[in-house]
């Protein structure tokens, strides 16, 4: 196991294309760090540089305590696994997770026991005589893990491995990367485009975007899941992370004594105080012009919450979505939509662009399944108010929070 140290990685092409700047990160020991973003975000890119893939252009690259910025990639002490299986089809599973071993002249009773005891880890023991094309795609990356996993390697670097499996397979291959990742304990550098695969297996996430003339760094916040989600630093981290998507409103604030409450539309919901405490100078921005961030998780049916005239949203029920638990409940808001660069980025990332949207900002409320919905009423919802965010609209950043660049170190 090793520490993995990136300082102010930078990545320029021969012709002049920035892909990576700026990139400051430790990944400690043991740790497992995802990295995700949308396609063109420079999360491969960095991958590749800490496997010695692609030359660094500036900076250092630190793996343990040796830097290893000309290093090749077969002396650094890692293993990866890639989303193409790569599997040599005329052997054997066995055969498969063997060959690194045999190259590097291993004694065959060491590599005996390293597939075994990687066969038994990943549950595959009985595959060992078979070949890839008697294996389903899960066993098959089962297999390709299983071949990084005996090299006992200083790291692992994950390359979307999962993005070629069906939707209930990826699932249950998540759970298995935990616990391989719990009994293991090698530090592990994960891609993925897939925010909630990003959630779910990181013990902390980076979220990366493409660089800009105005922005030349990829790195936008790194930390635990659940601080992603709950203390956004700016629109794009705040709009990537969260399925569904936070609701984005051109909002403003009004004081009325010692109360602050937030405005759009028709609308009009008390803030809790705690919100004005976690935006620090908030209440000095009053009757301006802001974004205002509330989460579809953030609500709930009056009828289950309970009435709360301040915090109380009514909208119509125009689309719902029944997943057992709990229910989205989509309503269009008669106010323009929330145009900046981060959303602009997103919306590409969807494949969308700010004409799709109209003149005409969509609402998703998270319900329970209790509450039933019809298709064309009026629901009653009461917002958290102790939840909503606030973003500056030029700069992205939510009001109070700490500057791009502190929150990505």
């Amino acid at each position: 196991m090793a520490e993995i140290r990136m300082d102010d990685l930078t990545k320029i092409y021969d012709d002049g294309t920035l892909a990576v700047g700026e990139f400051t990160l430790t990944i400690e020991d043991g740790e497992f760090l995802v990295l995700v973003g949308p396609s063109g975000c420079g999360k491969s890119t960095v991958l590749r540089m800490i496997a010695g893939l692609e030359d660094i252009t500036r900076g250092e690259m630190h793996i343990g305590d040796n830097l290893v910025n000309d290093v090749t990639p077969k002396d650094r002490d890692i293993a990866m696994v890639f989303q193409n299986y790569a599997l040599y089809p005329h052997m054997t599973v066995r055969d498969n997770m063997a060959f690194g071993l045999k190259l590097r002249k291993t004694p065959k009773d060491e590599i005996r026991r390293r597939v075994a005891e990687a066969a038994g880890i990943l549950e595959i023991t009985d595959l060992l005589d078979r070949k890839p094309k008697a294996l389903s795609g899960g066993q098959r990356q089962r297999v390709a893990m299983g071949r990084a996993i005996v090299r006992e390697p200083a790291a692992f670097l994950m390359d979307e491995p999962l993005s070629n499996l069906d939707a209930k397979l990826r699932v249950q291959m998540r759970a298995e990367l935990e616990r391989i990742h719990n009994r293991l304990e090698t530090t592990t550098v994960y891609v993925t485009h897939d925010q909630v695969e990003a959630m779910t297996l990181g013990d902390r996430v980076a979220v990366l975007r493409a660089v800009s003339p105005a922005r030349p760094y990829n790195l936008q916040q790194v930390g635990p899941p659940h601080e992603l989600f709950n203390d956004p630093q700016n629109l794009f981290v705040a709009g990537f992370i969260g399925s569904p998507a936070m609701n984005m409103i051109y909002a403003r604030l009004e004081a009325e004594g010692e109360d602050v409450w937030v405005v759009f539309g028709d609308y009009r919901l008390k803030v809790d105080p705690r919100t004005l405490e976690r935006h620090p100078g908030l209440e000095n921005r009053t009757n301006e012009e802001l974004v205002m961030g509330v989460r579809p998780t953030s609500m709930e049916a009056s009828v289950i919450a309970g009435p709360d005239p301040d915090r109380t949203m009514r909208i119509t029920a125009e689309v719902d979505e029944n997943l057992g638990a709990e229910v989205f409940v989509h309503h269009t808001l008669n106010l323009r939509p929330v145009i900046t660069p981060d959303v602009e980025e997103l919306l590409a990332d969807a494949g969308q662009t700010p004409e799709s949207l109209g003149d005409t900002t969509e609402f998703v409320a998270r319900i329970s399944s209790d509450v039933d919905v019809t298709k064309g009423e009026q629901l009653d919802v009461v917002i958290d108010t102790r939840k909503l965010f606030f973003f500056d609209p030029k700069s992205g950043s939510r009001i109070g929070a700490r500057s791009a660049t502190a929150a990505a170190g």
